[in-house]
């Protein structure tokens, strides 16, 4: 009996919940940026906490029950860029990231080194290139060899 009180009770529950009107959706109001968001974050600066601020602003969103979100991310975020600040450290590179060179190498376990293509590009190394090992106390050094085509060009011009 108990059991049954408890569905009948969880049930009709639901069927309010479900025949209330879901509410209004309010007019969300655009997000502000640039030296505005500046000026409207100062002007509010003792009056409210951070997150009124943002949503003073048009930092938050409404979700299907009508809850209201703030975006504090996006708005710290908007006003880092409106004040000029660039966290995005600038690359050299294509854009395509990776790790850059450490002019570090390590003994690999099958007992080979390998000189990674961050060196071979900063050289301008080409797949065929042959370098000289030169073993001294406690260094090995690459020294590059003439190209087949290189010595063709240097015996003409000599």
């Amino acid at each position: 009996m108990a059991t049954v009180k408890i569905e009948k009770s969880y049930i009709q529950a639901s069927a309010k919940l479900m025949a209330k009107k879901t509410p209004a959706k309010q007019k969300k109001i655009e997000a502000i940026t640039g030296e505005d968001l500046i000026q409207k974050v100062k002007q509010l600066n003792h009056q409210l906490s951070k997150e009124e601020k943002a949503k003073a602003c048009g930092y938050y969103s409404v979700n299907k029950n009508g809850i209201e979100r703030v975006n504090m991310m996006q708005f710290l975020n908007a006003l880092i860029e409106a004040e000029g600040i660039d966290l995005d450290s600038a690359t050299k590179t294509n854009g395509r990231g990776g790790r850059s060179a450490s002019y570090r190498i390590h003994v690999q376990s099958n007992g080979n080194l390998l000189v990674g293509s961050a060196y071979t590009k900063e050289l301008g190394l080409q797949t065929g290139d042959e370098f000289e090992v030169i073993l001294g106390r406690k260094h090995i050094r690459l020294k590059q060899m003439e190209r087949e085509g290189d010595i063709a060009e240097n015996a003409v011009a000599s």
